[in-house]
């Protein structure tokens, strides 16, 4: 692609997709040319906050657009399968929102059609792309803190969010799991890899069905992953991760950290690294340097690791006895 500008279409106007595009415009040779909704009201309305030069009323009519190159989906749970693989069919490059898919069977599709089609995809898992998380794996992976032995991680707000919302409606692919509790998943996996086994149990909304509460153990061959996600009060939303040789704490909101706690050798050492912007601009470097490189997926966050992940709360939601739908 050169030097050219990369040109993005967004699709879904939600809460997710306007930090994504205010991060977009921090972006050097990023264009936001389009933007899609089901209502014309809320495309015209979001591409004038964030001067797209088009908003679509159909998703469609932007994966028709031929001045765009990439697509991000940001769109509830249940349609990431379907118009990732529109998209890509239609010859556009996908960055969609996390999860790429409700399950394993649907995640397996998109991969497939992006390989078919040579079409770049990628799981918008923005954490993996966060310099402080990136340090802290380096770090692991170079042996500082030991052998991990234990991880300790929890997400959870109170959403109060009607029952028909993206967050509680079953039909959407909402509850605990699939929402927030990729993140501590994504964490465990990350730096501990597949376990040996999960346990999983969840608390189910009485009407509603989805889980508001959802805890996991990864257990591994010598060590443990304690994971909670919750949607019915706020938590610390920390992370301990404990080796032989040492600590690492991680404060509230430690998926988008700009900073953590060392611990090792009775030192306590306070490590500052800021992110660019809300914490987007970063997966939208990787995915401007996999296009630049013709890659169809991405090193850091590659296809196998989506499908890895979400195999793992595959796995976790049948042992707690959650179920989609498309199950």
């Amino acid at each position: 692609m050169g030097n050219s500008s990369v040109r993005w279409g967004i699709v879904g106007t939600g809460n997710v997709a306007d930090k994504f595009a205010s991060d977009l415009s921090m972006v050097v040779n990023a264009k936001l040319v389009a933007v899609a909704s089901r209502s014309p009201e809320k495309a015209a309305l979001f591409a004038e906050k964030h001067q797209a030069d088009k908003a679509y009323a159909s998703y469609d009519a932007l994966f028709l657009d031929p001045e765009i190159d990439i697509v991000y989906i940001a769109t509830p749970h249940n349609t990431h399968c379907e118009l990732s693989i529109r998209a890509m069919l239609l010859q556009k490059h996908v960055l969609c929102e996390k999860p790429l898919a409700i399950n394993l069977k649907e995640a397996q599709q998109i991969i497939q059609t992006s390989k078919t089609e040579q079409k770049f995809f990628m799981e918008a898992l923005w954490t993996r792309f966060n310099p402080c998380f990136i340090d802290i794996k380096q770090r692991i992976e170079r042996g500082d803190l030991g052998q991990i032995k234990y991880i300790n991680a929890d997400f959870s707000f109170n959403a109060d969010s009607p029952l028909d919302s993206r967050i509680y409606n079953v039909g959407l692919g909402g509850g605990a799991i699939l929402d927030i509790g990729i993140y501590p998943a994504f964490l465990a996996y990350s730096l501990l890899g597949i376990p040996v086994d999960i346990l999983a149990s969840s608390i189910t909304h009485p009407i509603a069905n989805s889980d508001v509460q959802s805890s996991m153990i990864f257990r591994y061959k010598e060590a443990q992953a304690l994971l909670y996600s919750g949607l019915v009060s706020k938590s610390e939303m920390r992370v301990s991760i404990s080796g032989t040789k040492g600590q690492i704490y991680l404060d509230d909101g430690w998926h988008a950290a700009e900073s953590y706690v060392l611990v090792r050798d009775n030192r306590v050492e306070q490590i500052e690294i800021p992110r660019t912007g809300l914490g987007y601009v970063h997966e939208i470097m990787e995915c401007h340097y996999c296009l630049k490189n013709n890659l169809l997926e991405s090193t850091l966050w590659s296809h196998q690791h989506s499908l890895d992940l979400i195999g793992m709360l595959d796995l976790a939601r049948k042992k707690a006895g959650i179920c989609y739908p498309q199950d």
